[in-house]
């Protein structure tokens, strides 16, 4: 289960991770791993793809704070995805340390598996950016054919 308190990334996906983001003289399309990791979590929910972790980064990205989510105003997203796969109001109980670690394993592996999608759509990009931007312009030309929709294009800055 989740570490309480923390958000973690799987090893398997931590160069991936750091690949995205324009921290350290980066060129990704993120400024901070919290960004890459909300953006694949709301990716993965939309595919409906949860990836359990398997082994975890303990590096860089080390588990992220879920303070740092709450300060930029991305714990929604995680409280979002408790509630929506578990049908179950009592996910939201603050103080409950049972219901954050369930909440934040549901969001570990939604954006586990949004890495993964990633992994598989970035792979032999030279411009991350770029071929970010033709995914969500993919998705938003084909809102019209989607039962469900999570408006991705609001993570990049």
């Amino acid at each position: 289960m989740a570490e309480t308190g923390r958000i973690r990334v799987a090893k398997d996906k931590a160069e991936l991770v750091k690949a995205l983001t324009s921290a350290d003289g980066g060129t990704g399309p993120f400024q901070t791993f919290a960004d890459v990791i909300v953006f694949a979590a709301a990716l993965g929910a939309k595919h409906k793809k949860r990836v359990p972790l398997g082994e975890i980064s303990k590096r860089e990205p080390s588990p992220i704070r879920l303070e740092y989510f709450a300060s930029v105003g991305n714990d929604w997203i995680i409280k979002l995805l408790g509630i929506t796969e578990t049908q179950d109001i009592k996910i939201l109980s603050l103080g409950e340390e049972e219901y954050e670690t369930n909440r934040n394993h549901i969001f570990e592996e939604y954006a586990n598996g949004g890495l993964e999608i990633l992994q598989g759509e970035l792979r032999g990009a030279v411009d991350y950016t770029e071929r970010i931007l033709l995914i969500l312009t993919h998705t938003r030309t084909n809102k019209d054919k989607q039962e469900e929709e999570f408006d991705l294009s609001k993570f990049l800055s």
